[in-house]
């Protein structure tokens, strides 16, 4: 059996050598090939990754033209993970490759999922905490196949899941909630969730506020009938309100004329309106994008892939895969690498699968 890791990197060069030094330490008595995505990291990321794959055929790289974004980075790890079982996993090592093993005896047990669920989350603040868990709640409220809590994008799938979500090709993609949409077979896994080892994060709440608001809306119109229910309910405040200037007008002498209630009305009304024709248009804007149909992400670089029969849609293939020319040795001892050998650099060509 083949266990394929698929572990998106953006500016992790701290950390990719730990990653790699636990994984061979945790994986000794397992087949195993780590795909790294490299989303347009600015560091010396693809340079540690190149040295690396060079010396362990296991370890391959994809490297982006520029950054398309996480849940893109994941997708073109599983577009090319070729094991038997596939485990998504950052880098940061807050996923600890130590789990793996348990992972691997739920996955033969007959499970196509299995989701890693965080009973602690050490290293972020209360607010993350807390607002992590009302996201979670929210969304499997308003969405048609609710969501597990404290389950991120570390999971393990097994080959026909892995084939599943490759049909999946929307723009905007957001990988729990397709997971969540598949209905296959899934089992938890609880753990402690670690800091980070090195680094800093790469979703600063901004970042994580888009990212949760491309979650409902892709899985969930639940801002469309708010806006419906929210414009009921104030066309029924306003109905009564204006019996009630009915009532002052007819038969008392109280109402005095004025723009204060008028200008409060109003405003309640157009602010209505305007979030009303936000969440319409956000929703359009989705459609949009989708209907150009545009690739999810774009290759230029690719270390011990094979690259000669994949036919993926909505996928730009612009670089030929370079073999590995130095394996590592017995006992995990790595040879030495010829200075040339790092230096070799990939030509791309004018070719496009899709």
């Amino acid at each position: 059996m083949l266990l394929s890791i698929v572990i998106p990197v953006l500016n992790e060069a701290q950390t990719v050598p730990l990653m790699l030094e636990r994984l061979r330490d945790t994986l000794r008595e397992v087949a195993w090939e780590a795909i790294f995505v490299d989303d347009g990291s600015t560091d010396a990321t693809p340079e540690i990754l190149g040295r690396e794959s060079w010396r362990d055929e296991r370890v391959k790289l994809l490297r982006f033209s520029r950054n398309f974004g996480h849940q893109a980075a994941v997708t073109a790890g599983l577009d090319f993970a070729n094991g038997d079982a596939v485990v998504v996993m950052d880098a940061d090592l807050q996923d600890p490759p130590e789990l793996l093993p348990q992972m691997l005896d739920l996955f033969e047990q007959g499970y196509d999922i299995v989701s890693p669920r965080r009973n602690s989350r050490e290293g972020e603040t209360r607010f993350k905490q807390w607002t992590s868990k009302l996201y979670y709640r929210v969304l499997s409220r308003m969405a048609e196949q609710p969501l597990t809590p404290d389950v991120g994008d570390f999971r393990l799938f097994s080959r026909r899941a892995v084939l599943a979500i490759r049909s999946l090709r929307e723009q905007h993609r957001y990988m729990r909630g397709m997971v969540a949409w598949l209905g296959l077979k899934e089992a938890m896994l609880p753990f402690d969730r670690q800091p980070r080892a090195a680094g800093q994060t790469h979703y600063p709440f901004l970042k994580m506020l888009r990212f949760a608001w491309t979650g409902i809306t892709s899985f969930s119109a639940f801002p469309l009938r708010i806006s419906i229910g929210a414009g009921c309910i104030l066309s029924g405040a306003g109905f009564l309100y204006l019996l009630r200037v009915m009532y002052l007008a007819i038969w008392t002498h109280a109402l005095v004329p004025g723009w204060a209630s008028v200008v409060a009305l109003q405003c309640v009304f157009s602010g209505m309106i305007l979030l009303a024709l936000g969440a319409i248009g956000d929703y359009v804007a989705k459609n949009y994008e989708e209907a150009k149909k545009r690739p999810l992400y774009v290759v230029t670089e690719a270390r011990n892939v094979s690259l000669a029969e994949i036919s993926l849609p909505r996928a730009v293939i612009l670089a030929e895969s370079v073999p590995a020319i130095a394996c590592i040795a017995i006992d995990d001892t790595e040879r030495p690498v010829p200075e040339v050998a790092a230096s070799i650099s990939i030509q791309p060509f004018a070719g496009v699968r899709a």
